[in-house]
């Protein structure tokens, strides 16, 4: 789809709106205000109800179907965006070792608790958050899509570990002299 939109007379905050949600979309621009968007239904829904809201506050924009016939142009198309989300993964796997790194130096320095999980699983969240929204606007499988994923996945298991390594520490496991004192007192009754 080629999409065509102006807010010129509308308020300045449309603007903004729109570009952000065309970038959520994860439109290709060829110039200013023009973009591409393969063509899927629950695309179109949603850039039928972005110049709907344009169209009410005073902008202008079109929504046309279109063909490219030339394969090669295709294939240019499909990689301008596979780029454009594998920077998107790049970023996510640039900043993702920050949060490994905080979990095994608390590993490693015995600083290991509870609050520390809670606090590393909203990190995770937001990654898993992030990686969410990529993938969304990932429509031709963008070749870093798959190593994203993993690297999400090992940091998953990574706060696995973390956790048991907090809960052992925070609820140790009872002494085996107070596990035979109490089988002692179980036989008896």
């Amino acid at each position: 789809m080629l999409i065509s939109v102006s807010t010129a007379g509308a308020a300045g905050t449309l603007r903004v709106q729109v570009w952000r949600k065309l970038r959520a979309l994860g439109a290709l621009y060829l110039q200013q205000s023009v973009c591409l968007l393969p063509d899927r239904e629950p695309v179109v829904r949603e850039v039928r109800r972005l110049l709907d809201r344009v169209r009410h506050q005073g902008g202008t924009g079109r929504m046309l179907r279109i063909q490219v016939t030339s394969p090669a142009e295709q294939a240019g198309l499909i990689a301008e965006m596979n780029a454009a989300r594998d920077d998107e993964y790049d970023e996510l796997l640039e900043r993702l070792p920050e949060l490994r790194g905080e979990m095994a130096r608390e590993l490693s320095g015995g600083r290991v608790s509870y609050a520390e999980v809670e606090e590393c699983e909203a990190d995770l969240e937001r990654f898993r958050s992030w990686l969410r929204k990529i993938a969304a606007r990932d429509y031709f499988e963008a070749p870093r899509g798959a190593a994203a994923r993993a690297t999400v996945d090992a940091a998953a298991a990574e706060l696995a570990t973390f956790e048991q390594a907090a809960l052992s520490v925070e609820s140790p496991a009872e002494p085996p002299a107070a596990r035979v004192r109490r089988l002692r007192v179980v036989e008896e009754s």
